[in-house]
C-alpha cells in the first residue's frame, strides 16, 4: 500500500516521463502539442488519459452539462465511427451515457488496458505503448475531423 504522497509522486513521474517521451513528437499537423493536456479546442469535449493500479484508459470524453448538446456531439462522432476506428487501427467502446466519480452525467468513446499498475515502474514501457500509439492516432483523427465540430460550439 502507498501513502498519499507516494501516489501523488508516482503518478506525477509517469506523466512527467511519458510527457517527456512524447515531447519531440509533432502533431499531425506538425505542430508543438501538450500530449498529456491534449486541447481539443472545442468546450467540454476532451481527450482523457488516465491511469491506476488496476487499469489504464484513453478516451474522447463529451462532457457538456446539456444532455441534448451532449447527444449531438455523440451523434456526431458516430457518424464519424468508421474514420476513427480506421485511425485507430482498433475498436473502441461507445458510452453514451455514463457518470463520473460525482455523478455528472457524460459521454465517452474510449480504449481499456488491463491490468497494469501505474504504481508499478515495471509496467511503464506497457502504459507508453498503450498510450502513445492511441494519442497520436486521436491527433490525426482530430486534424480531420475537428471541423465537423464546428457547427456544434
Amino acid at each position: 500500500m502507498y501513502s498519499k504522497a507516494e501516489v501523488t509522486q508516482l503518478r506525477q513521474a509517469f506523466w512527467t516521463a511519458f510527457g517527456q517521451y512524447m515531447a519531440p513528437v509533432p502533431s499531425a499537423e506538425g505542430e508543438t502539442t501538450n500530449w498529456i493536456n491534449y486541447k481539443t479546442g472545442v468546450k467540454n469535449l476532451y481527450f482523457r488519459m488516465q491511469a491506476d493500479n488496476r487499469k489504464a484508459t484513453i478516451a474522447i470524453e463529451l462532457s457538456h452539462p446539456d444532455a441534448g448538446i451532449r447527444e449531438l456531439f455523440f451523434e456526431q462522432f458516430l457518424e464519424l465511427k468508421s474514420l476513427l476506428h480506421e485511425t485507430l487501427g482498433e475498436e473502441w467502446t461507445w458510452e453514451a451515457d455514463a457518470t463520473d466519480a460525482q455523478g455528472s452525467p457524460f459521454s465517452r468513446i474510449y480504449a481499456e488496458l488491463s491490468p497494469v499498475n501505474l504504481f508499478n515502474r515495471d509496467d511503464w514501457p506497457a502504459l507508453i505503448s498503450f498510450f502513445k500509439p492511441r494519442i497520436i492516432a486521436l491527433d490525426a483523427f482530430w486534424a480531420d475531423a475537428q471541423y465537423t465540430f464546428e457547427a456544434l460550439k
